[in-house]
């Protein structure tokens, strides 16, 4: 049928070329390559599918811990017993615990390899931070001995401590032994910083404990890499073993305490009011139930008591336990029905957090506990905290978050999304990677970036307006758009990343995001995604089986998309480069001759004609007519019977199908995109007709396979197209979008010029029109 059409009359639609660009050195059989050998060997642990082998093993430890809290000096001295369960096939000479509160050392090796400089202004905290000398934080190890009451020989490697056992712990076998420390609480707030310690509130003159990393804890031994001994340096977060925990807090007798865990002895360390409050909350499921109210909590504030109250604390299968003490808490719960069981959703948080925190916090895990589990899998713990704290951390059941309103108890909204935010965050924490627990010393994206990406959903399903910061695509730009040499894969080691925050939480994020609406589509997504959720809840993931199952529940190929998101730094820069209108040309020959004519008087209507009917008085045709011949009289543009007679035989010849395509009068338009960032992507185009509608036609990424420099495709259209444009609805990250238009449109880039000082974390520091609107 191809060789029967007419030839095509091409029309070029004007356009300017990209100011630079890609530079590579071949343009194909780079970015479609299979990942292979940069992923590893699958084996009888970790499928190929990404799923746990048929052998997989992971280590247990369970702990029975009984730590005391010195509101007076603010210290604890604690003892725990560890009985190790090595569940691998491998025999082991000794054991590695991780002594994280030893990052706060005055050796510590965070300060020496921390950059640092003096500017014309410098902070007390600034300052602080350069002396770094002015406590001892370190955990102290009193003693460490066997079941038999054995001392055991030990080594302390700053933040890591080895347990040389008497005799090599074989496969299946456990083995016992006890531990005293202590160590002294450092303030939070001030230059040392960090996610646990301690705030002093000078207006009352109390403490608010949050008490992680509090206690010598077994580090990983796993099948791919053995011990997981790294030192902690700030950044790396933890990786951690499963195991029950049965932990005794004893603390002033006025304090309320919140924790990993099941409180055991309701009746001995709650009032009568609050255990009856507390009983109305476990049946509780549309509000919060207030068990201690600000007013109670106020009066505790003015009059310390004297005595002590132990707190007993069970959890089962958890990876770490942290908790909260103070005298200041308020505390509310309510009941959240979650797979076929109540799961109790509660709140801790000093006045400073009201109101903001009473109307929203445990509203929030609630809803939290909702989202996560529809798109993974049930949340299985009892109970899921939230504590205020001007601080963003997370534990298993407990976490501690910031947003706290002015004195005068308004709050910007701001501060009011960042808490909703921040609470959604680190409560969702549980799922990744409290429970699909993975290495974040190594790979701080599988669980910052899983999560963000988990809570940009849960956000929107708060509110259909939410502010959201990270997940949506157009969002990660201005950290795609950096300096190359200060961005890294998002497979990179937690201390080797220079822009923390848009590596490891907003890039991966923003990925998974366009995985699930873009590369993907969500049912193949949600899909693939609970799927490996499943496969790994209570087990040790790496990168490797999230990839691997991702494709495995798909059927969609993803190396690609793996390899240039997570092992690369290209940013996304598709162009269009051309666009040529083509018209089928299926007139007769009168009207082909006619248009011809015209295009050639207009060829031939140039200046020296004009000039020279006045300026040339007779020509030598004109002159002499033996100079003329048969090509002076012959008519090109006249149509003749030949014509008209092979026109009609070529219409003649034509079937039905292919009479429907010469007849049908379509455009076509040829297209040349170019990939000037070098991140291959689906080209998503957008057609702007004459008749004022528009579609979109959606081109896998596979379109750059043989080609990923530049390629050319034909779009053919019944009606006629006015305006391209590529990735209309901002879906790809493209970092340069004054180049998605055909023709060229630019529009000025803007920004806000604004005045202000900083702030404490979650506190209001911008805009209030509550404040304005009160003060009426």
């Amino acid at each position: 049928m191809i060789k029967k059409l007419l030839a095509l009359a091409a029309i070029g639609l004007v356009g300017t070329a990209p100011v630079w660009a890609q530079q590579t050195e071949q343009n194909h059989a780079v970015r479609f390559e299979q990942l292979g050998t940069m992923l590893r060997t699958p084996n009888v642990y970790r499928t190929a599918s990404g799923a746990p082998g048929h052998m997989y093993w992971q280590q247990q430890a369970n702990y029975v811990i009984d730590v005391e809290l010195n509101d007076d000096n603010q210290s604890i001295k604690g003892t725990e017993t560890v009985t190790y369960i090595n569940n691998s096939p491998d025999q082991l000479s000794y054991l590695w615990l991780q002594l994280d509160q030893n990052n706060r050392s005055k050796d510590s090796d965070t300060p020496k390899i921390t950059e640092s400089s003096i500017n014309p202004q410098m902070s007390l905290r600034q300052l602080e931070g350069i002396l770094w000398h002015s406590d001892d934080y370190d955990l102290k190890i009193a003693s460490i001995k066997d079941s038999k009451g054995t001392p055991l020989n030990i080594a302390i490697n700053k933040t890591m401590m080895r347990v040389d056992l008497p005799q090599p712990l074989k496969a299946g076998e456990s083995f016992s032994f006890s531990i005293d420390w202590s160590f002294n609480i450092h303030d939070r707030v001030g230059f040392i910083g960090g996610r646990p310690g301690y705030e002093f509130f000078p207006k009352d003159g109390n403490y608010l404990y949050t008490m992680a990393e509090w206690f010598p804890r077994l580090a990983v031994y796993s099948d791919f890499q053995g011990w997981q001994n790294k030192q902690f340096l700030g950044t790396g977060e933890f990786a951690l073993t499963f195991g029950n925990y049965e932990v005794r807090i004893t603390v002033p007798a006025d304090h309320m305490v919140g924790a990993t865990g099941v409180l055991q002895n309701p009746e001995e360390v709650l009032s009568s009011t609050e255990l009856a409050r507390w009983n109305k909350a476990k049946q509780t499921y549309d509000e919060p139930v207030i068990i201690r109210t600000q007013a109670e909590a106020e009066a505790l504030e003015k009059k310390k008591a004297s005595g002590k109250k132990t707190w007993i604390f069970k959890a089962e299968n958890v990876r770490d336990f942290a908790w909260t003490s103070s005298r200041k808490f308020i505390w509310d719960a309510m009941a959240v029905k979650q797979g076929g069981k109540d799961v109790m959703a509660m709140s801790y948080y000093g006045k400073e957090g009201n109101p903001l925190w009473e109307q929203y916090s445990t509203k929030v895990v609630a809803h939290t506990i909702k989202s996560y589990s529809s798109h993974t899998f049930d949340y299985p713990y009892p109970t899921a905290i939230s504590v205020e704290a001007s601080n963003g951390m997370e534990y298993p059941m407990i976490c501690f978050n910031y947003g706290r309103p002015d004195a005068d108890g308004t709050y910007s909204e701001a501060v009011k999304y960042g808490m909703i935010g921040v609470i959604i965050h680190e409560v969702g924490h549980n799922f990744f990677p409290m429970i699909v627990n993975s290495d974040e010393r190594q790979w701080s994206w599988m669980d910052e970036g899983l999560n963000t990406f988990m809570q940009f959903m849960a956000e929107q399903e708060w509110d259909r307006d939410y502010p959201s910061r990270r997940g949506p695509a157009h969002k990660i730009v201005p950290y795609m758009r950096s300096e190359r040499n200060t961005l890294e894969p998002i497979m990179t080691n937690s201390e080797n990343i220079i822009q923390f925050g848009p590596n490891a939480y907003a890039k991966p994020a923003t990925a998974l995001n366009i995985l699930r609406e873009t590369v993907m589509g969500r049912e193949l997504f949600d899909y693939a995604f609970k799927e490996y959720a499943r496969r790994w809840m209570f087990k040790h993931p790496t990168p490797d089986d999230l990839f691997r199952t991702m494709e495995d529940a798909s059927a969609v190929d993803l190396d690609w998309f793996w390899r240039g998101w997570f092992y690369g730094t290209d940013p996304v820069d598709i162009s269009i480069e051309n666009v040529t209108w083509f018209k089928l040309d299926n007139r007769p020959p009168a009207e082909r001759k006619a248009e011809a004519k015209a295009a050639y008087d207009r060829e031939e209507d140039y200046i020296t004609r004009e000039f020279n009917k006045t300026d040339v008085p007779q020509t030598v045709l004109e002159a002499d007519p033996k100079t003329r011949d048969f090509y002076n009289s012959y008519n090109r543009f006249a149509v003749t019977p030949e014509d008209d007679a092979k026109y009609k035989s070529f219409v003649a010849s034509l079937s039905d199908r292919e009479k429907a395509v010469f007849n049908s009068n379509m455009n076509f338009y040829e297209m040349t995109f170019r990939n000037v960032g070098g991140l291959v992507m689906p080209l998503i185009i957008e057609f702007h007709y004459a008749d004022g509608t528009s579609e979109i036609e959606r081109i896998p990424a596979e379109i750059w396979r043989k080609n990923e420099t530049e390629v050319t495709k034909v779009f053919a259209k019944q009606k006629e197209v006015l305006r391209f444009v590529i990735d209309p609805k901002r879906e790809t990250a493209d970092i340069d979008e004054s180049s998605n238009y055909w023709p060229r449109q630019y529009q000025p880039s803007r920004f806000e010029m604004f005045k202000g000082p900083a702030g404490v974390r979650g506190a209001s520091t911008g805009d209030n029109p509550m404040k304005k609107a009160n003060k009426k």
